[in-house]
């Protein structure tokens, strides 16, 4: 009987050779693909930087009984009114209540306010809200943080839960390292915020983990029209240089590159 010629396994070394050789390449690949959509976004930038924006971030637990709900729907009640365009994360709860809002304040002012949704995707599939004139959806919260920052000039926090601190310190560190331009820091709510900032001052300031400057961002608001009043006056720088570049025949501000 012929006995079955064996086939020599190939040296570990070499296969573990070829290994590493593959994960340099694609290493390299990746790193060539995140800077090729970071010169996409910058690009994009400067098509979607002609309207102010504000990002309302919040809970998507808190009912519509709730006072924080009725505050926030009419924080973006007001922003409507403003003619400012609103995005939330498009979900329920408190995102709900700044989508409807912002619709309302449309519709009371006849502004050409509009109201995003950027979604994402958490494992079930939530109802579309029927509150939304534009829908984004991301796959990735890191992506999706991204397009938050990208689209807006103004930041708005209302209570909720590890997913609203997420996307709170994630715009306070763009901010700190100069990533994303200047921009109010809104936390509304004082009873629900001033034991975070009250631990942020006396721990990590004191301590030096934190910088005082880095404070200047933060404003805290309790009503609609104190957050209002944190965001109209960058509205109006807004409004004044669009109206200096349309005059002098430019186009829309530029949004610089983050600095190394």
């Amino acid at each position: 009987m012929t006995d079955t010629p064996k086939i020599a396994a190939a040296p570990v070394a070499v296969f573990r050779e070829d290994r590493k050789a593959r994960r340099r390449r694609l290493t390299e690949r990746l790193e060539a693909l995140r800077e090729r959509t970071n010169l996409l976004e910058l690009e994009l930038r400067d098509y979607t930087n002609d309207y102010f924006r504000v990002c309302i971030f919040g809970s998507a637990r808190i009912k519509a009984h709730d006072d924080i709900y009725k505050i926030t729907e009419q924080v973006a009640f007001l922003l409507g009114r403003e003619g400012i365009d609103v995005l939330t994360g498009g979900g329920p709860g408190l995102m709900e209540a700044a989508n409807k809002g912002v619709l309302r304040g449309r519709t009371d002012s006849g502004s050409k306010s509009r109201s995003y949704g950027i979604s994402i995707d958490v494992g079930f599939r939530e109802p579309p809200s029927e509150h939304l004139d534009i829908r984004h959806h991301h796959r990735r919260f890191s992506s999706r943080l991204d397009d938050f920052m990208r689209l807006s000039h103004a930041t708005v926090v209302t209570p909720g839960g590890i997913g609203t601190m997420l996307e709170l310190f994630f715009c306070w560190q763009l901010l700190q390292f100069e990533h994303i331009p200047e921009r109010p820091l809104i936390l509304v709510g004082k009873a629900f915020w001033s034991g975070l900032m009250e631990w942020v001052e006396e721990i990590q300031v004191k301590r030096g983990l934190v910088s005082p400057s880095d404070m200047r961002w933060v404003k805290i608001a309790d009503t609609p029209e104190e957050a209002l009043s944190f965001i109209v006056p960058e509205h109006q720088k807004f409004l004044e240089e669009m109206r200096r570049r349309r005059e002098a025949g430019l186009p829309p501000p530029k949004v610089e590159p983050p600095r190394d």
